[in-house]
């Protein structure tokens, strides 16, 4: 009953999203279709692609991968870097996180069903690939590039190509340290306990984790933060950036879910989307305090 009184925010989240990166890229296609079509055409054709893989593994739904290529998309536009190739933009830790939660989702099914807690046969709906990778796809957009870059707050102005992948990397290293460390806690990690209070609670508890899931999800917020650097030409500073914001954001999210949530005012949606959002400003808080480089 709780949950269906608070479907508006899934909604609000939709409504968020879904507008903004259509529009994002919409605008990048004709930019770079007029200036440079070979990246118009492997974006769009390799975003589609991931989108159609991820439904035909049934990660998501039809209407869930078409979001999630989207969002691909407007990544892909943002980390362009010359000379152009695919494989050096972030479609590469868009990938690694679609492998691992997907893996994780589907590791220990049967126990997961047993419990109550596995994900549906048809995989993520709409609003739960928006509230993951949502606030990734908002800061691809060119406004907030511009104000980034503009700004004085980064040491890492000179990075390739723009210094807003850094709290969009740190969002997505989020985005897959949750799913991991949820579906993988479930199976191997016993019996969950509340983060705030340590008590022991039943699997699926709103805020619970366990020792084992949150490993798992360190480790997957590292994988995507590895491979994003390595992409991206960002080297250990950036790795280290975002891999920190993921796991701090992780952690956030397990403290949302056993305050705001576990009382009815958030819900799942709603928590997710705030946590990936919780670690882009956690990235952007390291950037401003962390000295520049050559600088003692």
């Amino acid at each position: 009953m709780i949950s269906q009184k608070l479907d508006w925010q899934s909604k609000l989240v939709l409504l968020t999203v879904v507008p903004w990166v259509t529009i994002a890229v919409y605008i990048a296609t004709g930019d770079w279709g007029r200036g440079a079509p070979e990246v118009a055409y492997w974006t769009l054709g390799l975003s589609a692609l991931l989108g159609l893989l991820a439904w035909a593994a049934r990660s998501g739904t039809f209407a869930a991968s078409g979001i999630g290529a989207l969002i691909a998309a407007s990544l892909m536009y943002a980390s362009v870097q010359q000379p152009y190739s695919p494989l050096n933009t972030a479609l590469m830790p868009v990938l690694a996180l679609l492998v691992l939660t997907s893996l994780a989702t589907r590791y220990g099914r049967g126990s997961k069903e047993r419990m109550g807690t596995a994900e549906k046969r048809h995989g993520r709906v709409a609003s739960q690939v928006a509230s993951n990778l949502g606030v990734t796809g908002i800061l691809a957009l060119t406004p907030v590039q511009i104000w980034l870059i503009d700004s004085r707050l980064f040491w890492y102005t000179g990075l390739a190509p723009t210094p807003i992948l850094i709290p969009a990397l740190a969002a997505l290293a989020e985005a897959a340290a949750d799913t991991v460390s949820s579906e993988i806690g479930q199976v191997v990690g016993g019996t969950p306990f509340m983060l705030t209070t340590r008590e022991r609670a039943e699997p699926g508890t709103d805020g619970a984790i366990t020792l084992a899931g949150t490993l798992a999800g360190v480790w997957a917020a590292g994988v995507v933060a590895g491979v994003g650097a390595l992409a991206l030409d960002g080297g250990v500073q950036m790795l280290l950036v975002c891999w920190a914001s993921g796991v701090f954001g992780l952690f956030f999210d397990s403290f949302l879910g056993a305050t705001l949530e576990s009382i009815g005012l958030l819900n799942n949606d709603a928590v997710n989307f705030l946590s990936t959002a919780s670690s882009a400003a956690f990235s952007l808080v390291l950037l401003a305090i962390l000295p520049h480089p050559g600088i003692g």
